[in-house]
């Protein structure tokens, strides 16, 4: 028997920040079509360009917290969300180096 090479199936899924990509570019998209469709439908051009901003704002926003959202998953995925050791390089102020304490904070006699 011959090993055949796998291949990857057609409907894999994309990389995330591609869908990331689609989707602001999706919310883009929106921003121009729903006031022209109400204009068509006959709401007032000072409605539907109120409409266009307030699609525009968010889109903006969820654009920042998306590749806020990739940024952080790239980190993540290259293991850099280790604590930082201090500036004196020791570890961070109330960490503790796995020792067991004996109960309370009150010194043993």
């Amino acid at each position: 028997m011959s090993a055949r090479p796998s291949t990857p199936s057609p409907r894999a899924p994309r990389p995330s920040s591609e869908s990331a990509s689609d989707v602001v570019r999706w919310a883009a998209f929106s921003c121009f079509l729903v006031p022209v469709v109400l204009v068509v439908y006959g709401t007032s051009v000072g409605g539907a360009a109120a409409a266009a901003l307030g699609l525009a704002a968010v889109t903006a926003a969820c654009r920042i917290l998306l590749r806020h959202s990739e940024r952080n998953a790239a980190r993540a995925r290259a293991g850099s969300l280790v604590p930082a050791p201090s500036r004196r390089g020791r570890p961070a102020a109330g960490a503790h180096r796995g020792a067991r304490h004996s109960g309370g904070c009150a010194p043993e006699d």
